[in-house]
């Protein structure tokens, strides 16, 4: 987040790229046990174990199920659900087989070889082939496709994948291969350690070529228009309303899949969620500080923590203030975060000490310590010296005033933080007008793909294990970046870590500690502000749903119903 684009991203059941659904509590009594113990009571009736249907929520309508196209969490999720690539993650957040059965690396890291299984099929009976890989990835660095992830995570991966998404070279000449049916060769352009991980990313599942060429423009835009060959597939979809998957019959490990339906629903407000779960209507639905101590007691109540990281980002191109490196030091020293968390957001999520989310990844050479145990904080809360940035700011702009657009989501808990941002900015530097700007979770990532705001409230989970996949974003015109940061010792430290140290753990990670601290420390080119968690309501029955860090935010495949 980014699934992956956090984890803006994030959700309900995709709940990680973006700030949750909120909104007043609509019950009545609020606050009275005699109402509360009826609520769980109804609550705990509506546990089935007979029907291995349920139905979850999403705070947002799904933009596309084109495995090319997609940028966002919710569809990661599902389309996550729907396709398979080479391996999907286990419960222990593992490479558990998926299309691959197994694979090769050559003595110099560069060819990677998969060997597929031979009885996967597509939704309509089709094999499921090395063409089909080839097929999908050609198609995502051809530019004429217009994805944005495809040349973001091929290039400079794949060889020639960048060439080819600038149209300097043919599709046909990007580095994979068709050995046989069933064996699918990739070169890279240099050694990358981790690229089995990122085979569980979105963009590089597979795709039927002769249904998405028949389907045309239509193709992942209705349900009718979906070729699924995952563990679901996508049967019913009212945009704006919500979706529908059902068991893929021709799964390949079809026996392992014990659901047989997941109804989503789009909805925004928590209240709305937390009455339909009350009444049977929903199986699962996200809280916000207003429910989570009402809720805390309930067998259902669940936190699930994510490595998914929410953070302002400065835009130093569409505002003057924000090209000076002393006002971003005062914005991101001036936010009190424990309070953020533990006051308006009080769902488990906890302060953001640096860019590189806590439990993810650990540094090669440590004995397993943790990234954040081995770098320790990077960003702070200092009122003093926030003013004194501050202050400095104004005098190197010639001027005694500020005013900046804050935009993020239209959700409830994203406009409680919103607000508490622009009353924290506001109150501890003087002259500083923030201007928030609510809009759609779709609106928000086009706007962020085009560059197209001042701070945003944004948000990132990774797309696959290593740190890199936080670090390498804001390389200058990265495809992440749309925010004009460009740091050449920035550049230098990330390109080093991924070409001359690729096969040298320990002095990778002491670069990336490095550059992390550059990015923080002396550029404040972000604000890291907290680190996700979701208190939720689950029905107690209901096991097997497990958070992943990477591919899709939950992993349905094996769950069910008791």
């Amino acid at each position: 987040m980014n699934k992956k684009l956090f984890f803006g991203l994030i959700l309900s059941i995709a709940l990680m790229f973006v700030l949750a659904a909120c909104g007043g509590n609509e019950s009545s009594d609020e606050g009275d046990s005699s109402n509360e113990e009826s609520n769980e009571q109804s609550s705990e009736n509506s546990d089935s174990g007979s029907d291995q249907s349920i139905s979850f929520t999403a705070k947002s309508e799904l933009p596309s199920m084109d495995p090319s196209l997609i940028t966002d969490s919710v569809a990661f999720q599902w389309a996550g659900e729907t396709y398979e690539g080479l391996y999907r993650l286990d419960e222990n957040g593992e490479l558990a087989e998926g299309i691959a059965k197994d694979h090769e690396v050559s003595e110099d890291g560069t060819t990677w070889t998969f060997n597929l299984r031979e009885d996967a099929q597509w939704e309509n009976g089709d094999p499921v082939t090395a063409h089909d890989f080839v097929y999908a990835w050609q198609r995502a660095v051809t530019p004429e496709t217009g994805s944005e992830y495809g040349p973001y995570f091929l290039g400079g991966v794949v060889k020639n994948a960048t060439a080819v998404a600038e149209g300097e070279m043919e599709p046909s000449e990007l580095g994979v291969k068709a050995v046989d049916d069933y064996t699918f060769e990739v070169n890279l352009e240099q050694p990358v350690p981790y690229f089995d991980s990122m085979t569980v990313f979105i963009t590089f599942m597979p795709l039927n070529q002769s249904y998405v060429e028949e389907q045309g423009d239509d193709f992942s835009t209705e349900a009718d228009n979906t070729m699924a060959n995952g563990p679901f597939k996508l049967t019913e979809w009212t945009h704006g309303e919500g979706w529908k998957v059902e068991k893929n019959e021709t799964y390949w490990d079809a026996e392992s899949v014990q659901l047989e339906e997941i109804d989503v629903k789009v909805i925004k407000e928590t209240s709305t969620a937390v009455n339909l779960f009350q009444t049977g209507e929903l199986d699962q639905a996200e809280l916000n500080a207003e429910f989570v101590d009402e809720y805390r007691s309930s067998d259902h109540f669940q936190v699930v923590e994510n490595p998914y990281l929410y953070f302002f980002k400065f835009n130093q191109e569409t505002n003057e203030a924000l090209a000076n490196v002393n006002a971003r030091k005062a914005i991101s020293m001036a936010i009190d975060r424990q309070s953020l968390t533990d006051v308006i957001l009080n769902d488990g999520s906890v302060p953001a000490e640096g860019y590189v989310p806590s439990n993810f990844v650990t540094v090669p050479g440590t004995d397993g310590k943790d990234f954040r145990e081995v770098q320790g904080p990077l960003v702070e809360h200092n009122v003093e010296q926030a003013q004194e940035h501050w202050q400095t700011a104004l005098e190197e702009l010639g001027t005694d005033s500020v005013t900046i657009e804050l935009m993020g989501d239209d959700t409830g808990s994203s406009k409680n933080a919103l607000a508490y941002y622009k009353e924290q900015l506001e109150s501890n530097l003087e002259g500083l007008t923030i201007n928030v700007v609510e809009v759609p979770f779709k609106e928000r990532v086009r706007r962020d793909q085009e560059g197209e705001f001042e701070i945003e409230a944004a948000t990132w989970g990774p797309d696959y294990a290593d740190a890199n996949t936080y670090l390498n974003m804001y390389l200058t015109d990265g495809q992440n970046n749309n925010m004009g940061y460009s740091s050449e010792e920035y550049d230098s430290l990330i390109n080093k870590a991924n070409t001359e140290l690729a096969r040298k753990p320990e002095q990778r990670y002491e670069t990336f500690l490095e550059a992390e601290r550059l990015l923080l420390e002396e550029d404040a080119a972000v604000a890291p502000l907290y680190q996700d968690a979701k208190s939720q309501l689950l029905r107690s029955n209901i096991k097997g749903v497990f958070p992943t860090a990477t591919g899709p935010n939950f992993e349905f495949k094996w769950a069910s119903v008791e």
